[in-house]
């Protein structure tokens, strides 16, 4: 067998092969890769203006590489996240993620997050859990009820 028989393929995704959806807190995903059996999930987001996101924990390591805009954490205001701008986040950190109002145009993030994000209430009490099952119910059912996209192409990894 020649070697190139065994070569696994790469995987393409265009911007408009994946839906961005609304959850309805600020923020339009766009899921491009979930690897079940590792937990390792990858979404670009974006932002408006305003916008601030619940308290949360990361099980994980998170990478985030922001495109346009700016955005920080409540907890460190002076840690200022603008275009261009690479961000690792600890697994155990814990932090409340705000977009400025004077902000001209939405604030795009790519996240790689390994784990899941334990999303708190105000008593500090985990409220739900995301995790790369569980967005790509959420994206999937989101894609359906907004876009009519039952399946979208999300690199999915079961390896």
């Amino acid at each position: 067998m020649a070697m190139t028989d065994t070569e696994p393929q790469t995987i393409l995704r265009n911007e408009a092969d994946l839906p961005f959806v609304d959850l309805g807190d600020g923020s339009l995903i766009q899921l491009l890769q979930v690897d079940l059996a590792t937990g390792i999930w990858i979404v670009r987001t974006k932002f408006r203006p305003g916008a601030t996101m619940q308290t949360h924990k990361h099980t994980g390591h998170v990478y985030a590489f922001t495109q346009t805009g700016s955005w920080y954490y409540l907890e460190t205001p002076d840690y200022v996240n603008v275009a261009g701008s690479y961000l690792y986040e600890p697994a155990g950190s814990t932090h409340t993620q705000h977009v400025p109002d004077t902000n001209t145009e939405l604030t795009d993030v790519w996240f790689t997050i390994y784990g899941a994000n334990l999303n708190l209430g105000a008593d500090g009490n985990v409220e739900f859990v995301v995790d790369a099952h569980a967005i790509y119910g959420i994206y999937k059912a989101f894609c359906t009820a907004q876009h009519g996209v039952t399946d979208p192409p999300v690199v999915v990894i079961n390896s």
